[in-house]
């Protein structure tokens, strides 16, 4: 039933970044590198995690998915965004609109619970060292990202059946470079006022679902570093912390905009999806590589090893 909703409509047709063809041309480099260096980053973490037994502790096994989440989260969008990029006509199908709608939901929301298990992790390192390895088991962490997929999964499900249930007519613009449901909206000759309703609240609860946890956890982090003694000690309890705080910041301040401020077509709307889609996985890997100095010491000790294997 619902996709005899949108027998009328066969595919849609992207605006894109520009209709320029040479600041295309350029973009097209600009964006070709930032997906070669999003896949090179995210790929060296999940090597240097996978290999090095130093970083086997639940932070790292974290941060090893949360590349992972990164490096499906930007091959959701940029390959159709670098293939736009040189075409004249810049289309999309219904169907595949849909998947891409699906899909930029699972990763991101997973992504979203992942950070939130991130700062549970970074509390119960600094707030109780004694029983960290008995609280942060392998079989907890397990479930804890088991548990991610899983209701990421379910939000997922739910937005897709509102996209579903929109009809489509005539108008087949979508201004935007990516289908995003806020996007979609607009294009809808039946009533989207549920629709809104549903997705705001979707958003709301998994929003405020995994942000709550991270700032609960990091009001009883600061409390715990303010009250050590030795300037050394809240150092380096604090640079434990600060990579997944730029991490947080980074996603859910460009995602909450996105999808809570209202769908205008503008360039904040593009921007906004361009910071969270390809900009922060790119950074994130360099965020936590630049920031860390296990992993800094575990790059240089794998690429000693692929140096040593090539000789």
């Amino acid at each position: 039933m619902a996709w005899r909703n949108h027998s009328t409509i066969t595919e849609f047709i992207l605006t894109g970044l520009s209709n320029n063809p040479h600041i295309e041309a350029l973009l097209f480099v600009f964006f070709l590198g930032i997906y070669l260096l999003t896949v090179t980053g995210n790929l060296m973490m999940l090597l240097v995690i996978r290999t090095d037994a130093r970083l086997h502790t639940p932070m790292y096994f974290f941060l090893s998915n949360l590349s992972f989440l990164d490096l499906c989260f930007s091959s959701v969008t940029e390959p159709k965004l670098l293939k736009d990029l040189l075409s004249e006509k810049k289309t999309i199908s219904v169907e595949g609109c849909l998947t891409q709608v699906f899909f930029v939901f699972i990763t991101a929301g997973t992504e979203a619970f992942l950070l939130s298990m991130m700062a549970y992790d970074r509390y119960a390192a600094i707030c109780h060292p004694l029983l960290y390895g008995q609280v942060m088991s392998s079989q907890f962490c397990v479930r804890l990202v088991f548990i991610s997929w899983c209701l990421a999964s379910f939000n997922s499900v739910v937005i897709l059946l509102l996209a579903l249930n929109l009809d489509f007519c005539e108008a087949q613009t979508i201004h935007h470079y990516t289908c995003e449901l806020p996007s979609l909206f607009p294009l809808s000759c039946s009533d989207i006022s549920i629709n809104i309703d549903i997705l705001i609240c979707s958003i709301l609860l998994h929003g405020l679902g995994t942000f709550l946890p991270i700032f609960f956890s990091y009001a009883r982090i600061v409390s715990t570093i303010l009250s050590i003694s030795s300037t050394s000690g809240r150092t380096k309890a604090f640079s434990t912390c600060s990579s997944h705080l730029i991490a947080v910041t980074l996603f859910f301040g460009s995602g909450l905009i996105r999808y809570l401020m209202p769908t205008s077509g503008s360039s904040l709307d593009m921007l906004s999806s361009l910071q969270y889609s390809a900009v922060t996985p790119l950074l994130n890997p360099l965020i936590y590589s630049l920031k860390n100095q296990e992993v800094k010491a575990a790059v240089r000790r794998t690429l000693g090893k692929i140096l040593h294997y090539l000789r």
